[in-house]
């Protein structure tokens, strides 16, 4: 009888070894997509490896996608331009749910507690609150701001409280709405001033930014103290200048806050703004090569990363956030269109668009590490943003 129970036990053990040998165990710590546009697919990525592991097709117009991920990194939640929001399973590779939730869509965001994944949307203005597991429609707020007046919705961030922070860019306001029940959203809102074009959250979540293309300046609200309602800051930048044609609006979502310093693009203008991240002054300007898109500081904050609208978008420069200048001027590749630090910093992911490839450099030496191939490639995106606030 003990032989028999030994040989039952060593052949169901040899079964389970097998199974665990034909699919390894994997984390989801250094993982990634890469978003390729040209074919409507995510490539799967290995950020320690450098490399690729996997493909999933099927997601739509990628035109101008973005993606947050589950609180265990394990599922990447995809927003179409199409409107379509779908759920990736990053460890099995494949789609787990996509809903058509919209017409026309340009990013989300999840809830603090991972539970409510929330689109903004062009058209229908407003945001639309889904079930983080089921992708079932939770409620909506349509971006009404005046009666049968419907706003395009930019610069959603999830901010702390189950809370959603947006900009209203037809509207010229902010508005915050609280998703503590997910299923009747209270709504506050805010003036911003003409044409809020993009928004990004502080690291900390106390501070909504809203960038304004009708006018100068930049709103800000203080979110621990909303009832002082939105205020205008650096709002004599650019006045009395000659401004540049506009190529391409830089995303405010790509602005930095390091060594202290908010480190942003300046629009239509070959510059980036540097102000104190305390009292939202000015403190200098560094030139750099041309318009600037991306302004990305590293994890640590000693490098701020800079990338370019056309014509000089093949380029990208690296300031030393200490000494305020440009170290190191690189040419990845073609069109370059979005970059991405590694969770420690060590490296940086950079599309190459009309290259068909993602390079990956030492942020230390500047030494290419790797190149990938990949479908015109737009965004990247890693797992390391499933523990930021506004990410």
């Amino acid at each position: 009888m003990s032989t028999l129970v030994h040989r039952v036990f060593a052949g169901v053990l040899a079964v389970l070894l097998c199974a665990c040998g034909s699919a390894p165990l994997r984390g989801t710590g250094d993982l990634g997509v890469v978003v390729e546009r040209a074919t409507g697919q995510l490539t799967l990525v290995d950020t320690s490896r450098r490399e690729a592991y996997a493909n999933v097709a099927g997601l739509g117009d990628l035109s101008h996608a973005s993606v947050v991920f589950s609180r265990d990194g394990r599922h990447a939640y995809v927003f179409g331009r199409d409107g379509g929001l779908t759920k990736v399973d990053l460890l099995e590779a494949r789609i787990v749910r996509r809903v058509m939730q919209a017409g026309n869509s340009i990013g989300g965001a999840i809830s603090q507690d991972g539970r409510i994944i929330v689109a903004q949307n062009y058209t229908p203005g407003g945001i639309k609150a889904f079930d983080a597991d089921t992708l079932e429609l939770l409620s909506e707020v349509p971006a009404e701001y005046a009666p049968g007046q419907f706003s395009k919705v930019v610069g959603l961030a999830d901010v702390p409280g189950n809370r959603f922070a947006y900009a209203l860019f037809d509207g010229g306001e902010i508005w915050v709405s609280d998703f503590g029940d997910p299923r009747r959203p209270q709504t506050q809102r805010f003036k911003a001033g003409a044409q809020p074009y993009d928004g990004l959250v502080s690291p900390d979540g106390r501070h909504y930014l809203a960038g304004l293309f009708g006018e100068d300046g930049i709103a800000l609200l203080d979110l621990w103290r909303p009832e002082q309602g939105a205020r205008k800051i650096l709002e004599r930048y650019g006045r009395g200048e000659e401004k540049l044609p506009v190529f391409k609006m830089p995303h405010l979502r790509g602005w930095s806050l390091a060594a202290g310093r908010a480190w942003l693009p300046a629009i239509g203008r070959h510059e980036v703004l540097v102000a104190d991240a305390a009292t939202w002054q000015e403190t200098g300007r560094v030139a750099v090569k041309g318009q600037p898109v991306f302004v990305m500081a590293s994890p640590d904050g000693r490098q701020v990363w800079v990338n370019f609208a056309f014509p000089d978008n093949g380029w990208v420069q690296v300031i030393d956030t200490l000494s305020g200048q440009v170290v190191q001027t690189l040419q990845p590749g073609k069109a370059v269109l979005h970059m991405e630090f590694t969770p420690r910093g060590e490296s940086v992911w950079i599309s190459a668009r009309d290259d068909n490839r993602v390079v990956v450099y030492d942020t230390r030496t500047f030494r290419q590490l790797a190149s990938l191939p990949a479908q015109a490639p737009s965004g990247i995106f890693f797992t390391s943003r499933a523990a930021r606030i506004g990410f």
